[in-house]
């Protein structure tokens, strides 16, 4: 069982939630203060989670989840709804990196993940998970608006009382309504890789999600060569392995077919651009000669 696994069951499932992504992270510049209950200080793993409820309506939360040396069971430490999440600064939009901010209504939070992949992957499944939930939402107010109107019109209708004289006052109430209803501000990502946020970015998910667990391999490979006593005459350096060579002959192809991914998708919005100018100029003759 991975760690996501392992933290969704002992987390999540018992409240009902479903982890939707996790992260492991450390902080970019430490706080001066920290006041933990077990452990030293420093002696814990850190990791930032997406859930949504199973029950309706559906909530979005950001959770910040630990694990203390020594232990490993998980603790749920804090917890934003995502009506509070204002920012995600994904720092660099040039290129992958694995430093990202997370701006909430009463903090600010610098963090780096564990490799560039694992931050690419957090950012696209908390985007597309924002946009899921703002668009259910604004569905399911307009849906519960139109259900009142038509209540507020059938009662008209059927005979409210001598101060429903008309069934305009109701429509005018509701349009009232509807002008005076402030939707909530959505969460802003900015400085995001467009194949982050963009709706082509299904393969370049995969691509993450494969790299991710290529950089996990390689990780354990070194810790494990690290903690193994040293072979060969000593000031040699450690030589890799057949399995460490294959993991970074998949590293290389795998970043190179992001790095095609990402030309074509520029191609494709360039000549978009370019269809579109054609289009306005044809548009623009066609008025000057129908006059």
């Amino acid at each position: 069982m991975n760690i996501q696994s392992a933290i969704n069951k002992e987390v999540f499932i018992p409240r009902d939630e479903r982890l939707l992504v996790a992260v492991e992270v450390r902080r970019r510049k430490r706080k001066r203060m920290s006041f933990l209950p077990t452990g030293a200080q420093g002696d814990y793993a850190t990791f930032i989670c997406v859930s949504v409820t199973n029950t309706r309506p559906h909530q979005l939360f950001i959770i910040k989840v630990k694990q203390f040396g020594g232990s490993s069971s998980f603790t749920r430490r804090s917890q934003w709804m995502v009506e509070q999440l204002r920012q995600v600064n994904g720092i660099n939009p040039n290129k992958d990196s694995p430093e990202f901010d997370l701006v909430f209504d009463n903090a600010v939070d610098q963090w780096v993940a564990s490799s560039s992949a694992e931050k690419c992957i957090f950012v696209q499944v908390l985007y597309h998970a924002c946009q899921t939930y703002w668009e259910g939402k604004a569905g399911s107010l307009g849906k519960i608006g139109h259900q009142r109107g038509a209540s507020q019109c059938a009662h008209h209708k059927f005979g409210g009382g001598p101060s429903d004289s008309s069934p305009d006052s109701a429509i005018r109430t509701l349009q009232a309504r509807r002008k005076s209803y402030i939707p909530p501000r959505q969460t802003e990502f900015i400085n995001c890789q467009s194949k982050l946020t963009g709706d082509a970015c299904t393969m370049n998910l995969v691509i993450y999600r494969c790299k991710a667990f290529l950089n996990r391999m390689k990780n354990m490979m070194v810790a494990n060569q690290s903690r193994s006593p040293a072979r060969g005459q000593p000031g040699q350096g450690v030589t890799w392995s057949p399995m460490g060579n294959v993991v970074h002959r998949l590293n290389v192809v795998l970043g190179q077919r992001g790095e095609r991914l990402t030309r074509a998708e520029d191609k494709t919005a360039e000549l978009m651009h370019k269809t579109q100018q054609f289009a306005d100029t044809v548009h623009k003759m066609a008025l000057k000669h129908s006059k």
